[in-house]
């Protein structure tokens, strides 16, 4: 079984497989009640469902940073990540590209400047 990576910073995913809606919370700092909304906006976050509990898997974790990425950080509005995310805004291809880079250098830092700070 895969052991986790001890953290105290959000940005580094645990080594595992599942995460809970209360870990997904802690990891993309939110709320339990905004994961469950955007669950119903965004048709891409899918958890499993056991036992009317949720389990998130690695790619949803990093969708939902994504989506965090552009609502709180780009100021798109649900409906324009909607459509970033369905690929429907003119010339997507390089504003993705671009996106992704930047939420990738962002927590690049972040990683750096948990290493700098041990």
């Amino acid at each position: 079984m895969p052991t986790a990576v001890e953290s105290t910073d959000s940005s580094v995913l645990p080594n595992k497989r599942y995460f809970t809606i209360g870990e997904v919370a802690k990891l993309c700092d939110l709320k339990a009640h905004v994961l469950r909304y955007w669950e119903q906006e965004f048709d891409q976050i899918q958890p499993v469902k056991r036992s009317n509990r949720r389990y998130y898997q690695r790619q949803d974790v990093l969708l939902i940073r994504q989506v965090k990425s552009l609502l709180h950080d780009q100021g798109y509005t649900i409906s324009g990540a909607r459509q970033w995310l369905t690929g429907d805004i003119a010339g997507d291809d390089s504003a993705r590209v671009k996106q992704l880079t930047r939420q990738t250098i962002s927590e690049l830092e972040d990683i750096l400047k948990t290493l700098k700070s041990v």
